[in-house]
């Protein structure tokens, strides 16, 4: 009686079994690891999508809100202009738009994504401003990249809220020569004598997010509706 023999097919590689990313899914990561708030709706101000960040702001409903499946404002008279900001970018023209709430105002770009050739009425890119006080992991890398230590960061975080050196020492709790000395040490080791220039140095680095807020936030705008 013949043998027989039995060939086995080689097991699937682990980047077979990976799924493929679709441009569409590349195009909403691309959107996630920008350090912005970036929202995504129609003319009619029907919410398409909302970064992790503009979900969170979404969320704590301090300047905008989702109602109905729309973004939209609080008050009757920031509600007309935030409609008319984004009908006009809907229309092709950018806009700019200063939204109110609780303290500071939160600017806002109304931004058309669309050609020219494809007629009026189309998508609308809304682009929130940073704010103070939020994370800033660009601040981070600076910081490793130069090796700062945490008190030297902490100096620079204040710089770059546009702190000066008396009020950095007091809200650090150090004395005055401890934060000039600091700074001679941000000139050191960054190889930037004009704290102007490294501030803006810092302000001109890639908006990259936190990992952490990153894998924390829920994928796609549905979540808000």
């Amino acid at each position: 009686m013949q043998a027989q023999t039995i060939v086995f097919s080689p097991a699937p590689s682990a980047a077979r079994l990976r799924p493929v990313a679709t441009e569409v899914d590349l195009a909403w990561r691309a959107l996630e690891e920008i350090d912005y708030g970036l929202i995504l709706v129609d003319a009619d101000c029907t919410l398409r999508h909302a970064n992790h960040l503009a979900r969170h702001e979404l969320s704590r409903a301090r300047f905008l809100h989702v109602a109905g499946g729309r973004v939209a404002s609080h008050t009757p008279l920031q509600a007309d202009e935030f409609r008319r900001a984004v009908g006009a970018a809907a229309q092709g023209r950018r806009q700019m738009l200063m939204l109110r709430g609780e303290g500071d105002p939160l600017p806002a770009a109304c931004v058309p994504l669309f050609e020219a050739y494809e007629g009026a009425g189309g998508p609308v890119l809304l682009m929130l401003a940073r704010q103070h006080g939020t994370q800033n992991l660009n601040l981070g890398f600076f910081s490793r990249t130069h090796g700062l230590t945490p008190k030297e960061e902490a100096v620079l975080r204040g710089l770059c809220e546009g702190l000066d050196v008396q009020d950095i020492a007091s809200a650090h709790g150090v004395s005055l020569c401890t934060v000039r000395t600091q700074v001679r040490a941000l000139r050191l080791k960054t190889g930037i004598n004009s704290i102007r220039l490294l501030v803006q140095r810092v302000a001109a680095l890639p908006p990259v997010v936190p990992v952490s807020l990153h894998l924390a936030a829920p994928m796609g705008a549905h979540a808000l509706l």
